[in-house]
């Protein structure tokens, strides 16, 4: 079921643990009523099961393991603090009110950035934010609830997605609905063909944040009133030009690009609502410049070819010869990415990107994963050749999976519980049970692989790569 008020409906305070939403319906009997009641008890009962999990995942000594202090240079961006005498100031930036947004009073005090800046400001040469990072909270929090000033639509890429700007000079981007939570892509159709789902985007961010990786942006759903917060606004003029009226009244538009942009499929709101994803964007290039790698195990991308890695069983032999992954972690990284894609069951990862700064040793950005949660009825093996090709993985890795195995940390329920946070909850589950079943069954199959690969090996160090030196072996 979805919102179809013509008024923006308020969002829940992402900072707040849990909400439920429980529709009362009247009835005439008191039998009715109290079966009821027994049945909203128990939801809200295995949904604070659920949240105590997710609480003692987050507070398993997995994930606080002691780390060095980060130096100097191995933070993606810093302020500047010295400054010519001359243009010497209290204030680091300063700008005058521009229309619709506020002005900049920041100086080089922390208190005083505002959200986006603070993330940027705490990527590190080896994750995206820290695991209790204080501010990921108040960046959620602007993501899902402040006032939009700008929209334009996003050059690139095969799908219609918007760049929205807040007044505090935030900026996400907005990958609007395109399918409905209960389907699944169909059988017939490619993988590069397939839709960028919003609900895909949020669920990406949770799971990576489960995994440990902390190598995808913050993600968080939002209603986006199609008129007031993109046409209304925007400066796009071609953007503009692809918005009309359905014929049973709702607001809609299309915009530019390579898929999906036609009146066929059009973007709707119902009427003026609509669902999307809203993810932090990066640095600008000009201060962060990022490069593109090939994935070596993408697809060919044909109806009818097949890639090398399809055909060469000895494949990631020539891969660990080739830079950059004939050292450092590299191999173990891509791997990673491979398990996060495999639960997900996204075959779309034919880039990666990471920051130049760091050159070859830094983690990899684990972006643009709308083509994930797809079908859950079926797996795609072919997801985990670069698992099972070069039987390599971090230890931390596998023991954050093997914890996620156990029923006191069971993966599905924490991403139930993970996911009920995002305001778009209140609307509907971001994964239906089946998809949330799904990931327990492809963990145990990860898992599998890796103990087959320990079994193949007679050494279990060819196997692990052993990143956690200084925590007790079982």
């Amino acid at each position: 079921m979805y919102h179809t008020s013509c008024e923006p409906r308020s969002h829940p305070d992402i900072q707040t643990s849990i909400s439920f939403f429980i529709q009362n319906t009247s009835t005439s009997t008191n039998t009715m009523a109290a079966a009821g009641s027994v049945t909203h008890k128990v939801e809200i009962d295995s949904a604070a099961d659920d949240i105590s999990k997710l609480e003692a995942l987050f507070s398993h000594p997995l994930y606080h393991m002691p780390t060095p202090p980060v130096p100097d240079g191995d933070w993606l961006l810093k302020v500047r603090t010295k400054r010519k005498e001359e243009e010497r100031s209290t204030q680091q930036w300063l700008s005058a009110n521009e229309d619709g947004y506020d002005p900049i009073l920041w100086n080089t005090s922390a208190e005083t950035h505002p959200p986006w800046l603070r993330f940027h400001l705490g990527i590190s040469r080896w994750q995206m934010y820290q695991h209790k990072d204080p501010n990921l909270s108040a960046l959620t929090q602007q993501l899902a609830s402040h006032r939009i000033v700008s929209a334009v639509q996003k050059s690139g890429g095969t799908q219609l997605k918007l760049v929205m700007s807040f007044r505090n000079y935030g900026k996400a981007l907005f990958k609007p609905m395109k399918q409905e939570r209960h389907e699944e892509t169909s059988v017939n159709l490619y993988y590069f063909s397939d839709f960028e789902r919003h609900n895909a985007e949020i669920a990406a961010f949770h799971l990576d944040r489960i995994l440990g990786f902390r190598r995808v942006p913050p993600v968080v759903g939002r209603l986006i009133n199609v008129i007031k917060e993109i046409k209304d606004i925007t400066t796009d003029h071609k953007l503009v030009t692809t918005f009309f009226t359905s014929p049973v009244g709702n607001a809609c538009f299309y915009g530019q690009c390579s898929y999906y942009c036609s009146t066929e499929h059009a973007i709707c709101g119902r009427p003026i609502m609509i669902e999307g994803s809203l993810a932090a964007m990066l640095p600008d290039l000009s201060l962060a410049q990022r490069r593109s790698w090939k994935c070596p195990w993408r697809r060919s991308y044909s109806r009818s070819k097949l890639a090398l890695w399809e055909t060469d069983n000895n494949y990631c032999d020539s891969v660990r010869k080739s830079p950059p992954y004939d050292r450092g972690t590299r191999l173990v990284d891509l791997i990673d990415m491979s398990i996060l894609d495999f639960l997900m069951s996204n075959m779309d990862r034919h880039h990666y990107e990471t920051f130049e700064k760091f050159g070859n040793d830094t983690f990899l950005i684990h972006l643009d994963n709308g083509r994930a949660f797809g079908r859950h009825s079926k797996d795609e093996p072919s997801i985990l050749a670069p698992l099972v090709q070069c039987c390599r993985v971090r230890r931390s890795t596998l023991l954050r999976l093997r914890l996620l195995s156990l029923p006191p940390y069971r993966l599905s329920d924490v991403m139930r519980a993970s996911l009920s946070q995002d305001p778009l909850a209140a609307v509907a589950p971001l994964l239906t049970e089946p998809h949330l079943s799904a990931l327990d069954r492809r963990l145990a199959t990860v898992i599998q692989t890796i103990q087959d690969c320990l079994e193949q090996h007679q050494h279990h160090s060819d196997v692990i790569y052993d990143d956690i030196t200084d925590y007790p072996r079982a």
